[in-house]
């Protein structure tokens, strides 16, 4: 009885990990794509995001 409880735990801790990682891997993927984005409209317009204008 106690290997069985053993044995689910370890298969539903596998189980949430995995899901984890599903998560993050998208995370990941979006976050590029954020930065590819940027760096696009960089190239379009050079001089976006250069300077910062504060007015205090």
């Amino acid at each position: 009885m106690a290997l069985s409880n053993i044995s689910l735990q370890s298969q539903v801790g596998t189980a949430v990990l995995s899901k984890a990682l599903d998560t993050n891997e998208a995370l990941g993927a979006g976050l590029v794509q954020m930065i590819d984005s940027a760096a696009m409209e960089r190239s379009v317009n050079p001089a976006v995001g250069a300077n910062l204008d504060m007015y205090v």
